[in-house]
């Protein structure tokens, strides 16, 4: 079986390494939505991009090769570059996903139990929650306290940090948790984070969780009702690394979907002269259904484009819609990557394999289809001839045997727009656990496709 290996020479190997060095500080830097966004803007406006609400108050009138973006809430994010075509004429989009699955503390998370003091949680997107004991574990997020200061929280990342951790029963008293099946072997509501051990002096009640709680106050200056109005997030410690003697895969937590966001943001950056207006869109909550203000069913995309189109030219209704028609759309998600050792769950024929190159799914959903957009054939031939142009290595898949399962994305919500959209990314192996794979060759070729799309569609 050949794979995208063979065509790279020296020259085009170092420009892969260069690239995925980069990645992989970014998700090892970028472990909640609110990071992702932070670093995104921080990189967009390094090449030039300006807040387009700055835009907005100042009246000004937006022209061809002006490069925008928006933050909605600080946790999903859209960019636009400004093409020589009007935009009724439609946008190149390249959409990801910026939240990963989790556990997210509780808003009454503190507690203590037989001298130890434990945090709850919820988990958060479809996980193995088995996975998710005796790891080193950190915290990030945000408390914003009554006054609105907005306190910024990461503990376990830094080498001098403590991590925490979830305990799991010893095999000698395991007899009949090993008879559970495995969806029960650990239960969401044992998912309790360990947060301390050492009690405060003379204090006569719960004095472990008050010595925690003395030590959030002297670090970050909060108290136990912040947690009330906080955003922690626990993710695996540690950062993204080369995978195997050969160096490569990547492991790192959150490649669904970052690995996708960090491609079509950088593809978007690099793409110097175009025609088409074109657009990253990052957002929130697809792992729980694309839903609240941040995720994909929300306005805030349409909202963006109704304030694009006044700052060039001047907002209808008919203009939104034929900008919409007119729209040509990946859908920037990863896909299940073939693993030889669960071989049966997949079809051979019609499945991603590990340095295949990039991924097309023409549709996801499961069950017949269900929830999926099924892109058209005559959408497929044209992105077949911009990636050939381009050499792009590339592979179509579905998400397992039929039957076997399935999976969704955001490409069924913005076809509702009457757009044309297609799923494409990276294979991914141990998809959804703690520390996941991918390959440095389909992150590359899966850059190099989104900029081939940007740049001829």
């Amino acid at each position: 079986m050949k794979t995208a290996w063979e065509k790279y020479d020296d020259q085009k190997m170092a420009a892969l390494r260069k690239f995925n060095e980069g990645y992989k500080k970014f998700i090892s830097e970028c472990k909640t939505e609110r990071e992702c966004v932070v670093e995104s803007i921080r990189i967009a406006e390094s090449y030039g991009y300006t807040d387009l609400r700055n835009w907005i108050q100042e009246g000004k009138q937006l022209q061809a090769g002006d490069k925008v973006y928006i933050n909605n809430m600080g946790k999903a994010l859209v960019l636009f570059h400004i093409g020589k075509q009007p935009l009724e004429m439609g946008l190149n989009i390249l959409g990801a996903h910026i939240d990963s699955p989790r556990l997210d503390l509780k808003q009454h998370p503190v507690y203590e139990d037989k001298n130890l003091c434990f945090l709850k949680t919820h988990y958060y997107g479809g996980i193995k929650k088995y996975q998710w004991v005796t790891l080193p574990l950190a915290l990030h997020g945000v408390v914003v306290k009554k006054d609105g200061t907005m306190v910024q929280v990461v503990i376990g990342e830094d080498e001098n940090d403590p991590v925490v951790g979830i305990t799991d029963l010893l095999p000698h008293l395991a007899r009949e948790q090993m008879t559970k099946p495995a969806s029960k072997v650990i239960e969401g509501e044992e998912l309790n984070v360990t947060f301390g051990s050492i009690p405060l002096k003379d204090e006569e009640k719960d004095a472990v969780k008050a010595n925690v709680l003395r030590i959030l106050k002297e670090r970050y200056d909060i108290e136990e009702d912040d947690f009330i109005s906080a955003e922690i997030e626990v993710v695996p410690a540690g950062k993204a690394r080369d995978y195997g003697l050969d160096r490569g895969l990547i492991m790192g937590y959150g490649q669904d979907d970052r690995v996708c966001a960090y491609t079509s943001l950088m593809a978007l950056l690099d793409t110097e002269t175009i025609d088409k207006t074109c657009c990253a869109l990052l957002v929130d909550k697809e792992e729980v259904g694309s839903i609240g203000a941040t995720g994909m069913h929300s306005k805030f995309f349409e909202n963006a484009l109704v304030e694009l189109l006044e700052l060039a030219g001047g907002y209808s209704e008919i203009r939104l819609r034929r900008l919409f028609e007119h729209t040509d759309m990946l859908s920037s998600d990863v896909s299940a990557g073939f693993d030889p050792t669960f071989a049966s769950v997949n079809e051979p024929s019609n499945s991603a394999y590990i340095g295949g190159g990039m991924c097309i799914n023409k549709y996801t959903g499961s069950g017949g289809k269900g929830g999926c957009n099924d892109a058209n054939p005559e959408f497929i031939a044209r992105i077949r001839q911009a990636f050939d142009k381009h050499d792009i290595t590339f592979q179509t898949s579905e998400l397992g045997r039929v039957d076997a399962g399935g999976g969704g994305t955001i490409a069924y919500i913005m076809a509702a727009y009457n757009m044309n959209v297609i799923d494409a990314g990276v294979a991914v192996l141990s998809m959804h656990a703690p520390w996941e794979i991918t390959s440095h060759v389909d992150v590359y070729e899966t850059y190099r496709g989104y900029r081939a799309f940007l740049e001829e569609m």
